[in-house]
């Protein structure tokens, strides 16, 4: 491809992401190679990888925040809240995963930092709170996303 030409392609991707995502759709459509700007749409393919990684493991640390929350931090005022953004986190994790299942294995790698990170949060929400340094529970992917891992069923509203 002649340098005019990817300069002119890569300017659209930069000034007109959306134009240049019709652009490049229509000519994959047309299987026109020579007119695709193959630098930025190899960004592209490699960020929407990136992006789920990135999607997986804060919704892992959210989702392992309310977990301790609502394991060790006696406030049944909060539950409700902690056990609604519990079943919100797990229910978008197990659509990611249905999605690309490809990042259970991604799962695996991120879960102690994701741990990690989780544990710093809660630790300096709630000083006074003893919180083990360690995850106490199975954690199985399906143990993550299925299991109750508090122990009281204390809840002023029910669920």
């Amino acid at each position: 491809m002649a340098e005019s030409t990817q300069l002119k392609h890569h300017s659209k991707y930069h000034q007109d992401f959306v134009a240049w995502c019709e652009d490049t759709v229509a000519q994959l459509k047309d299987r026109d190679l020579d007119g695709l700007d193959f630098e930025a749409l190899i960004e592209e393919i490699e960020s929407l990888g990136l992006r789920d990684k990135r999607e997986l493991e804060s919704r892992l640390r959210v989702l392992l925040a309310h977990l301790l929350k609502r394991s060790y931090i006696q406030s049944p005022y909060d539950y409700r809240g902690w056990q609604n953004t519990i079943a919100e986190q797990r229910s978008e994790i197990e659509l990611l995963l249905k999605q690309s299942p490809s990042l259970k294995n991604y799962f695996v790698e991120v879960f102690e930092d994701s741990w990690r990170h989780a544990l710093k949060r809660v630790k300096q929400d709630y000083p006074a709170v003893n919180l083990p340094n360690e995850w106490e529970f199975s954690q199985d992917l399906n143990a993550i996303l299925l299991e109750r891992f508090w122990l009281t069923d204390e809840n002023p509203e029910g669920s």
